[in-house]
């Protein structure tokens, strides 16, 4: 780890989806903090699994495509540290010190997650971001708490329940801005119609979270 970062076990876990592009990248940028990285391939049809394993992660398959939910489990069943930080695979940008941002206030015990906003990557996803922050996949916290949010295995977007959980254990949590990163958006990986009807089914996950959970519906 960089100076001024304790020596803590930390594993960074990443849930991929036909990422072939962009994981390989990431995941040699999470090598830089640990030498445990994970990534879960969510029935990726492309060549997410052997990107990732050429570029120094351990992977971990799923067979069929359940969501994000179900592959950061598995990502985070397959470690024993006690921190990870949670990375989507199609960043672009990402640094050893975008990853340090997300760690410190977290090993030092100021926080109980940290929740990565980016700054200055792109207008679209700058934007995208900073209108639903509490959606980012980028987040660093202990293991075993991410773990007990309850439904994570579930939801195939997990970050609502991950919000509900932060409330109702009164975790200390804040927004850490990571300068220059951005995402491949959807639109730009599959098409613009396929990549907008993407899109549009996430929100709609997304957005009736409460309603779905009330009525105990996947």
């Amino acid at each position: 780890m960089s100076a001024g970062l304790p020596s803590e076990p930390v594993a960074v876990v990443i849930p991929a989806y036909n990422e072939e592009g962009t994981v390989g990248d990431v995941v040699r940028v999470a090598l830089t903090l640990s030498s445990d990285v994970v990534v879960a391939s969510d029935g990726s049809v492309d060549r997410t699994a052997q990107v990732a394993r050429e570029a120094g992660a351990r992977v971990v398959e799923l067979t069929t495509n359940g969501g994000k939910g179900p592959a950061l489990y598995a990502a985070l069943r397959a470690t024993p540290a006690e921190y990870v930080v949670m990375l989507d695979a199609d960043l672009t940008g990402l640094t050893r010190e975008h990853l340090d941002l997300l760690l410190r206030p977290v090993l030092a015990g100021e926080l109980d997650m940290s929740i990565g906003v980016f700054e200055g990557g792109g207008f679209v996803t700058d934007w995208g971001n900073k209108l639903t922050p509490h959606l980012s996949g980028q987040r660093a916290c202990r293991r075993a708490w991410l773990l007990g949010v309850p439904g994570l295995n579930a939801e195939r977007w997990p970050e609502p329940a991950i919000t509900a959980h932060l409330k109702a254990s009164q975790a200390r949590w804040a927004y850490v801005e990571l300068p220059q990163v951005a995402q491949v958006v959807k639109e730009k990986k599959r098409g613009f119609w396929a990549g907008a009807g993407a899109r549009t089914r996430m929100y709609a996950q997304l957005l009736t979270y409460r309603a779905r959970r009330k009525k105990g519906t996947p």
